[in-house]
């Protein structure tokens, strides 16, 4: 049964909480003689890890009776059995429990994002994810959320707002690519596997990737020389191109390879994306904390 949990919690998922770590990153506060902003950080991680979990424990616990007519999604643990309706109930309390406990301990802000990304998740999952677009900016504003998180459980001294903006962008393009491959790979299947593929078609989602991606590269360029707690020799624009391939990469990879239905399996799985992001944060941590 604990396996069963843990699967339900979909660990694979928390790469998306990293998220957090961009305020006490790009705010130039980690450092080894004060460490207490990076540890209140990896707090609120683990916490949004718990979160975001107890999120898919309900939308498991709403749709078990659609699961388990679905030939791939009736293996998971709740629709299967192997993790019992009411054992995943009291699982989802415990979690929300020790979840918004801790939040509130660590930053009273934290604990009012925490408690709006559980209501948005809920309308979600309960009526938002059947209504075409709204359904992929209410998973951009789930990034926005995590980036903000991380902003309240430090003192931010120089955060650039333009990181919001930056951050809602990319996601608006993981997410319209993440639909482009799901009705390519389901084809006339995508609407019973996925209700709000009936309101997208290729056209429409190519155009909305090109423009999302043309503006995350215009946005993400215009912070590297305009932010104000940049270095002044505008080092921070060496990092764009390792942005631009990235962008690329994960163009390439839902419209040749196919894949991009789950972005966090292509992440842990494409080693040219993994070193892309490597780089690209050693770069950030270099022009921050070296020059």
């Amino acid at each position: 049964m604990v396996k069963a949990l843990i699967k339900t919690m979909r660990p694979r998922q928390w790469t998306k909480n990293a998220f957090l770590f961009a305020a006490v990153v790009f705010d130039r506060q980690l450092s080894l003689t004060n460490p207490v902003p990076l540890l209140h950080s990896l707090a609120g991680f683990i916490l949004f890890c718990f979160l975001s979990s107890s999120v898919y424990i309900f939308n498991d616990l709403i749709d078990v009776e659609a699961d388990r007519k679905h030939p791939h999604k009736s293996k998971r643990p709740i629709a299967s059995g192997q993790l019992p309706v009411p054992a995943a109930i009291a699982a989802l309390a415990g979690l929300l429990a020790f979840t918004f406990l801790a939040a509130y301990f660590l930053s009273p802000s934290f604990l009012m994002i925490s408690a709006i990304y559980l209501v948005v998740n809920i309308a979600y999952t309960l009526r938002l994810k059947h209504i075409p677009l709204i359904d992929v900016l209410i998973i951009a504003l789930g990034f926005v959320l995590r980036v903000g998180a991380g902003v309240t459980v430090i003192e931010v001294q120089r955060f650039s707002p333009w990181l919001y903006v930056v951050t809602t962008l990319f996601a608006l393009y993981i997410g319209f690519g993440k639909r482009r491959a799901e009705l390519t790979l389901l084809s006339e299947n995508a609407q019973s596997h996925r209700r709000v593929l009936d309101g997208y078609n290729l056209p429409l989602l190519d155009q909305l990737i090109t423009i999302v991606s043309s503006t995350t590269i215009l946005a993400y360029s215009l912070y590297t020389f305009s932010a104000p707690n940049l270095p002044a020799n505008h080092a921070m624009m060496l990092t764009i191109p390792f942005v631009l391939y990235g962008i690329f990469r994960y163009l390439y990879l839902i419209q040749i390879k196919h894949e991009g239905g789950a972005p966090e399996e292509i992440l842990l799985a494409d080693r040219p994306l993994q070193i892309t992001v490597l780089l690209w944060g050693l770069s950030i941590l270099t022009i921050f904390y070296v020059f």
